[in-house]
């Protein structure tokens, strides 16, 4: 955007100029952020005036400020700098409401100063939300600005997840096997994602940790059922027993290693296997991507053979499907968009991908092999002249080993501020795996991610 100002001299009683701007929900906590003002009743979600329903209201001074952006960039423009700003309220806008903010020169000193009048309406219905009179000091000099280099903002809000939350409430409670959650954060997830309406957690393992691990969080285990089990394998084992009696529809990892949770699941005659290879899926909500982005596989399989891929492809094409991505898209990542007989990965993501053309690999699109730019980002895909309905917009991303997927989900962890939800898939029920660094939201998630897949499968219709 180039703005040009309009100086002193060119100025007359009269002139006037609008903006027109929508009010969103980032708008509301970007504003909180930089103003410092974390009023619930203007935040998303939030009940700020304790009468049960949230408000969202759009702070005044977020509404002032679409003022102040049309007397720094339009009227008179840049180089303008306030002396004296009125406001009065008459009205409320929210998120969504398309506001039109308009200013008026009705008067010019001799010290080179402008009063105009001012006024904030709602599009919609000309409704007026605030008005009011500014003094400024108009710019001498004539100066024209390109804000193109301006920096972007990312708003950190796990929208994907908030909605999968919404989507699971509803569903009747997951009843989920929580094996040895004898410590903090595997006890309070679970009992969070309980509150929530979304597990119905059975507690497997040491019943005195248990219980003095609910008192170190002030919980009431009241009405939730504990087993006894004498170490962490035997309390996984007794975990797949509930699934086999069907008293469990899914299991959830406490305070144990992965090994040990994972293997008495994998025994080839008590275990739950159903014909495919246990693989690890990542659902990721990554700040500024519109979908979820689910990585695989970054904890199971090491350095997975062809095959082995095909069912980390098809377990991530299935477990999308629950999660509302009618026909997923996958990327299947290499060094390079083109076969090359001399890197391994960029052969299999061509076999895989031509696999999927021959129904080999059911309910998505595959393509490879892909770069990680090309896989995520139009602009870069057609540079390299890909043409692909998935190169650009993969919902999936499929790597080449564990090191790779758990160097991806870190980085977009830690550098892009994305939540992960973490599940096992290919077993008879979902496995929920977490670790003790995630957040509530991420421990949600993943109960609800698993609570989705096992309503899609069973049948249960879902809320859109």
């Amino acid at each position: 955007m180039i703005a040009e100002n309009r100086t002193f001299e060119e100025m007359s009683i009269g002139d006037s100029a609008e903006l027109r701007r929508i009010c969103t929900a980032d708008d509301l906590l970007i504003f909180a952020n930089a103003s410092g003002n974390h009023n619930p009743i203007h935040l998303p979600r939030h009940d700020g005036d304790g009468d049960g329903q949230p408000e969202a209201i759009v702070p005044g001074m977020f509404v002032g400020s679409l003022i102040s952006a049309v007397l720094g960039n339009v009227l008179p423009g840049p180089g303008t700098l306030y002396q004296h700003q009125s406001l009065g309220f008459t009205n409320r806008a929210f998120p969504g409401d398309e506001l039109i903010a308009r200013v008026t020169v009705t008067g010019k000193a001799t010290d080179g100063s402008v009063t105009m009048a001012t006024q904030v309406r709602r599009a919609a219905d000309s409704a007026l939300i605030a008005d009011g009179e500014a003094v400024v000091v108009a710019p001498r000099n004539k100066v024209r600005y390109d804000d193109q280099d301006l920096p972007g903002l990312v708003v950190n809000n796990h929208r994907h997840f908030e909605r999968m939350l919404e989507r699971a409430e509803p569903l009747p409670p997951l009843v989920t096997a929580v094996i040895c959650p004898e410590d903090s954060s595997s006890l309070s997830g679970a009992l969070l994602a309980m509150k929530h309406t979304i597990i119905a957690p059975i507690l497997v393992g040491d019943h005195a940790r248990i219980t003095a691990t609910a008192k170190e969080l002030s919980a009431d285990l009241t009405g939730i059922e504990i087993l006894q089990a004498a170490d962490p394998r035997a309390a996984a084992a007794l975990g797949v027993a509930l699934v086999h009696e069907g008293r469990a529809g899914a299991v959830m990892k406490g305070h144990l290693h992965t090994d040990d949770l994972l293997r008495p699941m994998l025994d080839k005659v008590s275990g739950l296997r159903i014909g495919r290879r246990f693989t690890h899926i990542f659902v990721m909500d990554v700040p500024g991507l519109n979908h979820p982005l689910l990585v695989t596989d970054a904890a199971i399989n090491i350095a997975p053979d062809l095959e082995t891929k095909v069912d980390i492809v098809q377990n991530a094409i299935d477990l999308a499907i629950s999660l509302g991505i009618a026909v997923p898209k996958v990327g299947v990542l290499s060094a390079v968009e083109t076969v090359n007989p001399a890197i391994p990965s960029s052969m299999d993501a061509a076999l895989l991908s031509k696999m999927a053309e021959r129904g080999q690999i059911r309910g998505g699109m595959v393509d490879g092999p892909l770069a990680m730019d090309n896989a995520v980002d139009i602009a870069a895909a057609r540079i390299k002249g890909i043409k692909s309905e998935v190169a650009g917009h993969a919902d999936i991303l499929v790597v080449p080993g564990l090191d790779a997927g758990n160097m991806l989900a870190k980085q977009l962890t830690y550098l892009s501020h994305a939540e992960a939800a973490g599940v096992v898939m290919g077993a008879r029920v979902p496995i929920i795996l977490n670790s003790r660094a995630d957040s509530d939201m991420a421990r949600l998630a993943s109960c609800a991610v698993a609570t989705l897949h096992d309503a899609r499968i069973r049948g249960v219709v879902v809320p859109a």
